[in-house]
């Protein structure tokens, strides 16, 4: 299912996930007992916003050398992540879900995004919410990944962060896809 960097057709995981509406990216990330790496105790789930943001697949050129690429945040796809995520949380006994963004600097999509995961997170005040822009997410997760349980993210962000989770366990072979 690789997709030729640059040039050639769409990615197939993208229209597989428009196509068949998958829009949450699960993602547990769990220590194996016996396979030592730097942490002993990782215990997160990464949960991805799946068919929209920087993966919309707008882009275009504006002029030669300039091209422009669109992130899409919509109301509707971030209420249902956001949901997913704290139903999640509730039904396997988990308790903080982590929003993920950037909304420090885009202000209107991760905005909108931060706006929706609060709406959500009233409904479920047994789990608490926190907001954890996306830089200091990343240091907290290489220092001390105990810190998070559950995080809920736009999927640019979602593609990065459960890379590095993958990581911290010892590598992508040993994380469910």
């Amino acid at each position: 299912m690789a997709t030729p960097i640059g040039k050639g057709h769409r990615s197939l995981n993208l229209t597989l996930r428009k196509e068949l509406g998958l829009y949450a990216n699960v993602r547990p990330c769990n220590s194996l007992p016996g396979y030592k790496t730097r942490y002993d105790d990782v215990n997160l789930v990464t949960i991805r916003e799946n068919t929209e943001g920087e993966y919309s697949g707008l882009e275009h050129q504006v002029v030669r050398g300039v091209v422009e690429s669109l992130k899409i945040i919509t109301r509707q796809a971030s209420l249902r992540v956001a949901e997913y995520a704290f139903h999640y949380a509730k039904t396997n006994g988990r308790e903080r879900v982590s929003a993920i963004h950037k909304a420090n600097i885009m202000r209107k999509t991760d905005g909108l995004f931060l706006k929706c995961c609060r709406e959500v997170a009233e409904k479920y005040p047994e789990i608490t919410y926190e907001e954890v822009i996306i830089d200091n997410c990343c240091m907290t997760l290489v220092k001390n990944p105990g810190m998070f349980d559950v995080l809920v993210m736009p999927n640019l962000y979602g593609d990065i962060i459960s890379d590095l989770c993958a990581g911290l366990i010892g590598g992508l072979g040993l994380t469910p896809r």
